[in-house]
């Protein structure tokens, strides 16, 4: 980068996956921007390739116990340099119009955090998926953003104490932002996010995992 300061910091937490991640990190390198951005990746121990793959793309690695996905955003983030944080997830992929697409809406919305709209793999079982992230969680007050695809100020992401050590992290992030600062999700579909997990585990079981979940999260949050 040439001494220049770095606009944008992607965030990808990592454990075991040498199968996704070298997709994910080809679509931010065919990013179409002139912005300057860094690329850290968070590895949770992996026992596969993922670490090499990591270096092998240049990547900035971090690597230590495995210890969910919060703990990987924020210890990405604790190293980041840039004025921006991207948080996406090993199996998710970016248009090439991603960066600068995103952040030209933060800017033309005075906004400091936010996502955007999102395809999931996968078949039947996903698309009520896509519309829960699509249309119903952006509505809320303050909109709930998915942890695959959350673009934040540091220093807002700094006030508010990062992703909290709870079930539906990603949740209770987005709430604790948007009660702070201004929010939304840009309604152009910028990233390809891996429906794996909802095609291993069937729709209802699916639904009722977050569900569980989401319990947990408010159940930790009253008794804090």
């Amino acid at each position: 980068m040439g001494g220049r300061s770095v606009d944008v910091s992607f965030i990808v937490p990592a454990r075991n996956e040498q199968a996704f991640l070298g997709a994910t990190l080809d679509s931010i390198d065919a990013q179409r921007t002139s912005r300057q951005y860094e690329v850290i990746v968070v590895d949770g121990d992996s026992s596969d390739t993922t670490p090499a793959i990591a270096r092998n793309y240049g990547a900035e690695l971090i690597s230590g116990a495995g210890t969910g996905r919060a703990d990987g955003r924020n210890r990405g983030a604790a190293q980041a340099k840039g004025e921006w944080l991207v948080f996406i997830d090993a199996d998710t992929i970016l248009r090439p119009i991603y960066l600068d697409t995103i952040l030209d809406y933060m800017d033309e919305h005075n906004l400091s955090g936010g996502g955007s709209r999102c395809e999931i793999t996968g078949g039947w079982r996903t698309r009520p998926f896509e519309v829960l992230f699509n249309y119903i969680l952006p509505n809320l007050s303050p909109p709930v953003m998915p942890g695959f695809n959350i673009a934040v100020q540091k220093d807002a992401y700094e006030e508010i104490g990062g992703f909290p050590s709870l079930p539906n992290e990603d949740v209770e992030f987005s709430r604790r932002l948007g009660r702070k600062f201004p929010t939304a999700v840009c309604p152009t579909v910028l990233v390809t996010t891996s429906g794996r997990r909802i095609e291993q585990n069937g729709f209802v079981n699916s639904v009722a995992y977050y569900w569980k979940k989401d319990r947990k999260r408010k159940r930790h949050q009253n008794n804090g």
